[in-house]
């Protein structure tokens, strides 16, 4: 899947549907896709009432479930009718039209937040964007949040390959994976970073800064 935004619009009506066939036949690249959904809304419902940054929200899955918990939304997606179905589901919510890969818009980076998720949205960057982009997140958080990215992700390079190999005919060349230990060896100096792998082809890193 070529990221491009018409590429999403056709796909909205029938994106969550491709999701579900994928990951009820545990194929990457939406293995343990509920799973890992339902691990970032937990931690997420640690904080009542939070403040909460959805980056890539979709047709907003997660963030419709959060909101109805009664968390203040806000968040980015560049698929003008991916935004149009989350927002029947989230009147209220603070969703922006915006190109990922140009970091957060200025009204974003007024406020702080208690956590700011993205699902299966940062693999379109290279790795060295990821570490860019972390690295920028890490400064829109309250001093007890926290970064919650569930995506297609590795613990080593190793895994990655061995699924590239099992998913032949159907791996997508053009996106980047990630690998827990590259990501941790980049960014250890700055933050503290947990991986939960929660199926063979993917989990959620819990990202918080160090507290000097």
């Amino acid at each position: 899947m070529i990221l491009n935004k018409q590429g999403f619009d056709l796909w909205a009506d029938g994106y969550d549907q491709t999701v579900q066939l994928s990951e009820e036949n545990n194929q990457y690249p939406f293995a343990g896709y509920k799973v890992i959904l339902n691990k970032i809304f937990n931690e997420v419902m640690e904080v009542p009432a939070s403040t909460v940054l959805d980056i890539g929200f979709g047709t907003g899955v997660l963030t419709a479930k959060l909101y109805e918990h009664g968390h203040a939304i806000n968040g980015l997606d560049f698929s003008s009718n991916m935004i149009a179905i989350a927002k029947e589901k989230m009147p209220q919510a603070n969703l922006i039209e915006w190109d990922l890969t140009k970091g957060l818009p200025p009204a974003l980076l007024q406020q702080s937040y208690d956590a700011i998720v993205s699902t299966y949205a940062l693999h379109h960057f290279t790795d060295e964007q990821k570490i860019t982009y972390i690295t920028q997140l890490l400064q829109q958080l309250t001093p007890t949040g926290k970064i919650l990215i569930g995506d297609v992700a590795f613990e080593t390079r190793a895994q990655l390959e061995q699924c590239c190999q099992d998913s032949k005919g159907y791996w997508d060349d053009d996106e980047f994976y990630f690998v827990h230990e590259e990501l941790k060896a980049s960014l250890q100096d700055i933050c503290q970073l947990i991986f939960y792998p929660l199926s063979h082809c993917g989990g959620v890193f819990v990202i918080k800064a160090i507290t000097r």
